[in-house]
């Protein structure tokens, strides 16, 4: 099965022969389409969220369903007496089961202990977590509302749920409380940090107890599942097997490996090759003034763990260090604000802020402006476009469990060319040791690296963007998403 080309039809066809009359289900914290009203007209958008658009996909294969929160202020239009939905709207293919949540739910659970909680604490980005246990009593309550929502879905149907990330640390043990027979796995979608740091949280062994009601723990490198592991062993006292990357805990086997997330490489490649996307491009070179110039791009959701004020920091020094290259170079910084409401999202925005003025002001005329910020939402033809416009694409992340930016950039880059600029602390340098490796702390090689992505000669571009290409058609979505359904089917007996 590993040698396998997985693809859509691959992974419908394991889903159709294996799981017979088994429900599947996937759980996630942000659904995949969210029904919103313009007016008097009734919307459906897709998020844009690495994890949506990585599970969307397998879910179509699937045929199965998705639980999720219902965000949208028109969510409630669309929903039948059991709160479901079929989805896409254009092509029904999975259910969408929604999960309603209060503000105060939303603030203590997401906001609170997902965000100012687990998501520092597992990133390390030297961002301190804020431990409160009113978000940690909302975290509970959430993740039973959510195992209530589920077991009402199964009723008593043989299932297999697959959970998604740090939202829902508690809910395995919930569901495996409330229904032994279920198989279950997780699949944890931001790093894990050392026992050492983890240790920190009050509520660890709460945490570890809850990860471990499942059958599956998954996470993106070999590196996550040893630190989780040990995590379990100093942690919570449980009987870990290295060599069999196992945990034992409440007389009950946790298999813990690696499942490295991708995306959708054949519709990304073919949707960056379209018409409309060589329009734009056009359209964007008139915009910003970008002919003749060489073109840095930055694509990701503004948080503190993207290294985002690093990477302009290695722009001013680049631009202090080249004189030459003033007024040659553009980089563009797209990526729209999130989780505003938080202290320290804030002072991220400000920050960059502040070094965008200051960079456009130290080197800039009334012709030319090295960096343009792009917070506005964007459509897929305007983010391909980019994509292929690039001279080079910058991932600097501090920590990131793997990091689809550098992926869907590969799959654009349908000429076979450009640059990946590419944080050794994403997991996807893992993967593709071809991009420019960086470490985004050290300002003065970052600066010395933006360099080297310029002057790289086409045919070493080529040659290296040609290896990323094949790994990531290879490693694609469906072989992520087969690779956890295989297992969870192989440990179901089935």
């Amino acid at each position: 099965m590993e040698n396998l080309r997985w693809d859509k039809d691959g992974l419908y066809q394991l889903v159709q022969e294996k799981l017979g009359d088994y429900l599947f289900l996937v759980v996630s914290n942000r659904e995949p389409y969210i029904h919103t009203m313009s007016g008097d007209e009734l919307i459906c958008n897709r998020p844009v969220s690495g994890l949506t658009e990585a599970l969307d996909p397998v879910m179509r294969a699937s045929k199965g369903t998705w639980v999720a929160h219902g965000s949208g202020n028109a969510d409630r239009k669309v929903v039948d007496s059991h709160n479901r939905v079929a989805v896409p709207p254009e092509k029904p293919e999975y259910t969408l089961r929604r999960v309603w949540l209060t503000e105060d739910e939303i603030a203590g659970f997401y906001l609170g202990f997902s965000n100012e909680a687990l998501w520092p604490l597992c990133h390390v980005a030297f961002t301190q977590p804020t431990f409160r246990e009113s978000d940690w009593n909302t975290y509970k309550k959430v993740n039973q509302i959510f195992a209530e929502a589920i077991i009402q879905e199964i009723a008593d149907r043989k299932a297999m749920v697959l959970v998604q990330d740090y939202h829902f640390a508690l809910l395995s043990r919930l569901l495996r409380e409330q229904n032994p027979r279920l198989t279950i796995g997780q699949f944890w979608h931001i790093p894990w940090p050392t026992h050492e740091i983890f240790r920190t949280c009050p509520w660890q062994e709460e945490i570890l107890d809850g990860i471990l009601g499942n059958d599956l723990m998954g996470f993106h490198t070999p590196s996550f599942c040893r630190n989780f592991l040990e995590t379990v062993e100093h942690g919570l006292g449980g009987t870990v097997d290295y060599e069999k990357s196992t945990a034992l805990h409440r007389g009950k086997t946790t298999l813990v490996q690696p499942f490295p997330i991708s995306v959708d490489f054949d519709s990304l490649s073919q949707g960056a090759n379209r018409k409309e996307v060589e329009q734009e491009m056009e359209n964007l070179r008139r915009e910003f003034n970008l002919e003749g110039k060489y073109i840095g791009v930055g694509m990701d959701r503004i948080d503190y763990t993207k290294g985002i004020p690093e990477r302009l920091e290695a722009l001013d020094k680049f631009l202090e260090d080249n004189p030459d290259y003033r007024d040659k170079i553009v980089f563009i910084q797209a990526g729209m604000p999130s989780r505003t409401q938080i202290e320290s999202y804030q002072k991220l925005h400000q920050r960059m802020e502040y070094l965008i003025e200051h960079i456009n002001e130290k080197y800039g005329n009334e012709s030319w402006q090295p960096v343009i910020p792009l917070t506005r939402q964007l459509s897929r033809s305007t983010l391909d476009a980019l994509r292929r416009l690039a001279t080079f694409c910058v991932v600097s992340s501090l920590q990131d469990g793997m990091n689809l930016v550098a992926k869907e950039f590969v799959s654009a880059r349908v000429d076979e060319d450009g640059v990946l600029i590419l944080s050794k602390f994403a997991g996807a340098a893992d993967e593709m040791p071809e991009a420019v490796l960086i470490n985004p702390f050290a300002i003065d090689e970052f600066a010395r690296k933006i360099k080297e992505a310029i002057e790289m000669p086409k045919s070493e571009r080529q040659r290296r963007m040609k290896a990323m290409r094949a790994t990531v058609a290879n490693n694609n979505i469906y072989r992520w998403g087969g690779s956890m359904v295989s297992k969870l089917i192989s440990m179901a007996g089935i």
